[in-house]
């Protein structure tokens, strides 16, 4: 159902995918894959925190996620990891960088990409994840409506368009997420309000990189590479 209307605004999602889903639910990874999406690897399951892990447990989990997902898909290693639970250790960004991995996605401090010091100095870029524009902290948790959930995903991008023009041609670009889960926002009832928001982006898509996770990061890390300087 969402796919569809993915598929309807030609617009590319990033799948935050368990690696138990190859075995449990394939089809939903391949439906996504043959629309050229990307894989954002998310943990084995949602059941654990690596946080809770040691290092070596924790590197094992990185590896078999990464493992399971790229032999799905072709071979091609996921770029980008989000942790179950958004749950890190002290050496998380150090064990993703030693896998191959580029971005993460568990830290929401910003709405700028930044890069963090990894201990081989080479760096790991952070891609803002919404905690906001996420329908489950803001509909289940907070019990918003879909209604309201669409007026805040079209607000949020509507006061971000503001200020990149307030801003002139030198005003760094900014990274509007969206988190949707299909069991919350895949409800009919909730899809007609998120078709509306959406809607509302892709008719301003002049205005706006409408892209995966992975293409922004890859586009901030060719404009602004990692330097011993700009590693927090």
């Amino acid at each position: 159902r969402m796919a569809r209307e993915f598929d309807e605004l030609q617009m590319p999602v990033s799948v935050l995918a368990n690696s138990s889903m190859v075995d449990h639910a394939p089809s939903v990874l391949a439906m996504f894959l043959a629309r050229g999406d990307e894989l954002v690897a998310h943990g084995v399951t949602n059941a654990e925190r690596q946080g809770d892990y040691d290092e070596q447990r924790e590197a094992e989990l990185i590896a078999e996620t990464t493992e399971t997902l790229a032999a799905f898909n072709g071979g091609v290693q996921p770029n980008g990891w989000l942790g179950p639970w958004i749950s890190q250790s002290a050496v998380t960004l150090d064990l993703l960088r030693e896998h191959g991995y580029g971005y993460n996605l568990d830290w929401c401090m910003d709405d700028q990409p930044v890069w963090a010091r990894t201990r081989d100095d080479t760096g790991l870029l952070m891609v803002p994840y919404p905690q906001e524009l996420n329908d489950i902290p803001a509909i289940m948790v907070r019990r918003e409506s879909a209604a309201t959930f669409a007026d805040m995903i079209i607000d949020n991008f509507d006061e971000m368009r503001r200020q990149l023009a307030d801003g002139g041609p030198d005003a760094p670009p900014l990274v509007m997420g969206i988190a949707l889960h299909a069991y919350i926002v895949g409800q009919p009832f909730r899809l007609t309000h998120l078709r509306r928001a959406l809607r509302h982006i892709v008719e301003h898509q002049d205005e706006c990189f409408i892209a995966t996770a992975g293409e922004i990061a890859a586009v901030h890390a060719a404009h602004s590479p990692p330097s011993p300087d700009g590693l927090r």
